[in-house]
Parts: structure tokens; C-alpha cells; sequence
């Protein structure tokens, strides 16, 4: 083998060493966890609490990690009621606040990881913190969602007022929409006439010159023939 052809496969393997050096440096940190910022729960029903995350790695049993934890406000200390477990998958942990009122209600499938909490009460207000981990993501996931319990749903909305009002905006501006187009039209149509009346009086001036002119010249021959 030639020194040139050694030096050609030392530095193409040099650049794949690099570029696999590049790659597990930087490695994909894309791990998100997305939750609504809020949600109402009536007393005494069953609400889904949810939380998905988007990683761009499978999900490895054997090193994925998550925790759901409850705080009644921000500076309250957090308490673990749900892990996973890599033989067990999600399970739920003693918690004297709920009891056994929380159940795993995603699909670790899908990267859901949803929790079912029961009997809602007015106490289960506050902070839910979703926490996920997904080696080989660097970066650990966190979401979190407000419960709000209320002990009546609010009145449904009267829409038929605000249907009311978007069909008479709406009417106006198909009027007022139809009402630039035949404007602008009309103005068109006057245009084209007017450019039609302008090239018939500039096509009457040049017959009018050439029948003086052709007159001119029928005289002049009558003249010449006279003398």
C-alpha cells in the first residue's frame, strides 16, 4: 500500500473521529415536557391531570426516570406522590392527601404520562410538577399545571349574541367588499370608454388630415393641368 493511500484513510478516519466527537458532545437536548398552564376541576369528580414530553430518544426502561410531585404554591415544599419503576412502570407512592385517588392514565407508548386523580377534593388545589428524565437527553424535564377546584361549573356562554354581531360584521364587510369591486370596476369600464373616445377622436383628426391632404394634392394636379 502506498504512503499516499495511508494518508487518504488517516484523514478520513481523523474527520469521522471528529465528526462522532461533534456528535456525542452536542448530543440532542430537545426534551420538552408540555402541560396546560391550568385546569378546573368540579369537587367531588374525576379529572385528568396531563403531561406529554417530546425527547429524541426512545424511551429505555432501564434508565427513563419520572416523578409527579404536588405543592400547595411555589414555596411550599413538594411532595412525591407517583414514580416510575423499571420493572413496575408508573406507581403510585403513600400520600396522606390522596390516598389511593391517583392512577397512571397515559401511555408511556406515546410519552404520556397522564394521571386520572378521583373524588376531587377542595385540599387537591395547587401545583402539580411533572419531572422527566430520558438518557440519553442531557436535560431533564419539567412541567408544571395549576388544579383549580370549583365547586360549580360556570354557566354556559350566551353565543347568540356575539353570532349576532359576527354576522352583521361579517354582512358589512361582504357589502362593503362589494361595494369597492363595483366602484372600481365602474371606474374601469369609464376608463376603457374614455381611451375608446380618445382613439376615435385621434383616428377621426388622422382621416380628416388625410382627406385634406389627398384634396390638396387632387388640386394641385387640376392646377398643372390647367396651365
Amino acid at each position: 500500500m502506498s504512503s499516499r493511500t495511508q494518508e487518504r484513510r488517516s484523514g478520513v478516519q481523523l474527520v469521522s473521529a471528529a465528526l462522532l466527537l461533534l456528535l456525542s458532545l452536542s448530543g440532542c437536548s430537545s426534551m420538552d415536557v408540555l402541560m396546560p398552564n391550568s385546569i378546573n376541576a368540579l369537587n367531588g369528580t374525576t379529572v385528568k391531570i396531563p403531561c406529554t414530553f417530546t425527547s429524541c430518544y426512545k424511551m429505555d426502561v432501564s434508565r427513563f426516570a419520572m416523578n409527579w410531585t404536588y405543592q400547595e404554591s411555589l414555596n411550599d415544599t413538594e411532595d412525591m406522590f407517583m414514580t416510575f419503576h423499571k420493572k413496575r412502570g408508573m406507581v403510585p407512592l403513600p400520600s396522606d392527601r390522596f390516598g389511593d385517588r391517583v392512577m397512571f392514565a397515559g401511555n408511556l407508548d406515546k410519552n404520556d404520562l397522564s394521571i386520572t386523580l378521583s373524588d376531587v377534593q377542595i385540599e387537591d388545589e395547587g401545583i402539580y410538577n411533572c419531572y422527566v428524565r430520558n438518557p440519553p437527553d442531557r436535560i431533564q424535564g419539567h412541567g408544571l399545571i395549576q388544579l383549580i377546584v370549583v365547586t360549580e361549573l360556570p354557566p354556559p356562554r350566551d353565543s347568540t349574541i356575539a353570532v349576532a354581531i359576527g354576522a352583521s360584521v361579517g354582512g358589512a364587510l361582504a357589502l362593503l367588499i362589494l361595494s369597492m369591486v363595483v366602484v372600481k370596476c365602474l371606474r374601469r369600464h369609464r376608463k376603457q370608454e374614455l381611451i375608446s373616445e380618445e382613439k376615435m377622436e385621434e383616428e377621426g383628426k388622422l382621416e380628416a388630415e388625410g382627406v385634406a391632404e389627398e384634396g390638396t394634392k387632387i388640386k394641385s394636379t387640376t392646377i398643372k393641368a390647367f396651365t
